[in-house]
């Protein structure tokens, strides 16, 4: 039987399924936020960041799954850039049965040696979305989360390394990749009915961004959104 993927927060294991055949809606049982949407263009990113090089080629809007590409805001040797990157950090060893490392898509544990590692400046990064979903529950789907102003702007507040050997499928052999995941933190009140347990960090002021960016303590500023932050919707948007 093939190696069930897993995602770690907080020192917990939880399975994360393959995509589905379908391609929109993640298998039953899925882990906290492992799929999500961004539809701004790469030419809006490039406004919202000072100084900003796009460095990601073409990118295509839609929904984001483990282990995909997709765009991230890191920073450079001569500035923020905006590049693609795999979603799913390195996995700690002890969670790994084989080889195979199929990625970390979400870090509660701040305190772990394996995540102290990736919390500094040169490893920070921001993750742009216009939705996130979280699992209602075998057989549920899953719930969408949008921002109740519409005019807002999201990032997951994400951490990155770069050039990482490993073997994330059986078939590609060991490749190297650059990397990132998001942190979490306990939910709001939209969130907690769905997920009692976490959210996703997510950024939406400027300076925010740029404090991120610029490596302030990860935990000033692992908190959930305020309550009435988000609004239900039943779509991506």
């Amino acid at each position: 039987m093939p190696a069930v993927p897993v995602a770690v927060s907080g020192g917990s294991l939880t399975p994360v399924r393959g995509r589905p055949r379908n391609g929109r809606e993640p298998a039953e049982g899925g882990a906290i936020c492992n799929l999500y949407n961004h539809t701004t263009p790469q030419e809006a990113l490039v406004r919202l960041i000072d100084g900003l090089t796009d460095r990601s080629g073409n990118l295509a809007p839609g929904s984001v799954y483990p282990d995909q590409l997709a765009p991230i805001v890191r920073n450079g040797a001569d500035g923020p850039e905006l590049v693609k990157a795999r979603w799913g950090m390195p996995s700690p060893r002890f969670a790994l049965k084989t080889e195979r490392d199929p990625g970390v898509t979400n870090v509660r544990n701040l305190e772990s040696p394996h995540w102290r590692r990736w919390l500094g400046r040169e490893h920070r990064c921001l993750v742009p979305l216009t939705s996130f979903s979280e699992p209602r529950g075998k057989g549920k789907g899953v719930q969408w989360f949008a921002p109740a102003d519409p005019g807002a702007t999201l990032f997951f507040a994400g951490i990155e390394t770069r050039g990482w050997r490993s073997v994330r499928k059986v078939k590609d052999g060991e490749t190297v990749d650059d990397l990132y995941a998001f942190l979490t933190c306990p939910p709001n009140a939209e969130v907690a009915p769905i997920h009692p347990k976490a959210m996703p960090v997510i950024l939406t002021r400027p300076q925010e961004w740029h404090a991120w960016l610029d490596g302030i303590p990860a935990t000033e500023l692992q908190r959930p959104l305020p309550d009435g932050a988000l609004t239900l919707v039943e779509a991506p948007v």
